[in-house]
């Protein structure tokens, strides 16, 4: 993968002309609407009245990674999410249109004034969506198009916890990432590593459900889509939890929800806890988007986890 030019200017320059050719109707307008780590989105209204969303990447590649993501998620679930309309990429772009969803993102302050009662038939409705995906299985481990590995922790260690505590010591030596940071992480690999590992089966993940790519009514928070997957791979179930406890998604339950449904492994909320710090250290290391509050959050819970183990 490479480094794109993502921003304003060069998309603007480059998208009437694209979505032109591509779809055969001019663009009459562009609003930017967000964007996660790696990508930033435009709301674009076309010259017949229709809207579409259009997202541009920091890098190659990942227009077309998300595009299949998106089909084969979309395929076994029934929770509404974008459909794809076309990819586009050139030396020094990658852009990925979709069908434009309607509601707001969880994100939004505003869904936290909502009555318990309706979030905790939003948490009901976003985990039966997820767990349509975690009924699909296969039987390795691994990417979507090539999955190889026997086992989860065959998988986990080798493509994630290793390659990532490798690049993030540098970065750490460098004083380009926390000493201290580094210092937990490496210490709760040593108990990660030594927990007994349970055999699992290899599910279809989304592994970036957080609140900000859940969509909903903002007057009723009645479940509207799921957007934005970012590594959906053949996974250990539990991988997929993580990002329900990111940001503010505790205040909707959804963890919990999960585990009161599905059940969970002795050890799940320590693993959940060290996903969930090693993924958001990991975001450095390609140039993805740092949020140091939540950051900072993950390895709290991190840290919290690890005490409550060492005591058992």
């Amino acid at each position: 993968m490479k480094f794109l030019d993502n921003s304003d200017k060069h998309l603007m320059s480059l998208l009437p002309g694209v979505i032109s050719e591509k779809l055969n109707k001019k663009a009459v307008n562009f609003k930017f609407i967000g964007g996660g780590s790696y990508g930033r989105v435009y709301k674009v209204t076309l010259s017949d009245g229709g809207v579409i969303a259009v997202k541009g990447y920091k890098l190659s590649d990942m227009n077309k990674e998300e595009a299949y993501q998106l089909e084969l998620l979309a395929k076994n679930t029934s929770v509404k999410m974008p459909e794809v309309l076309f990819t586009y990429e050139d030396d020094n772009t990658a852009v990925l249109a979709m069908s434009f969803v309607e509601g707001q993102n969880v994100l939004n302050p505003m869904f936290l004034l909502k009555s318990k009662a309706q979030k905790q038939q939003f948490a009901e409705d976003v985990i039966s969506g997820m767990l349509e995906w975690h009924s699909v299985k296969n039987d390795k481990f691994g990417s979507l198009s090539n999955p190889v590995y026997d086992s989860w922790y065959g998988f986990y260690k080798a493509e994630r916890q290793e390659p990532w505590l490798k690049a993030l010591k540098e970065l750490s030596d460098k004083g380009k990432f926390s000493k201290k940071k580094m210092e937990l992480l490496v210490e709760a690999t040593e108990l990660f590593n030594k927990l007994t590992q349970e055999k699992t089966e290899p599910v279809l993940i989304h592994a970036d459900l957080n609140i900000m790519n859940i969509m909903a009514d903002p007057k009723t928070l009645k479940l509207i889509a799921f957007i934005d997957p970012c590594g959906s791979i053949w996974a250990d179930r539990e991988y997929d939890l993580f990002q329900f406890r990111n940001m503010w998604g505790d205040a909707y339950g959804l963890y919990e929800t999960y585990k009161r449904r599905c059940g969970a492994s002795k050890y799940t909320d320590f693993r959940v806890a060290y996903y969930g710090a090693l993924l958001e250290a990991s975001m450095r290391l390609k140039g993805g988007h740092i949020v140091p509050l939540w950051e900072d959050l993950n390895f709290a819970r991190l840290k919290k986890e690890m005490k409550k183990l060492v005591k058992q």
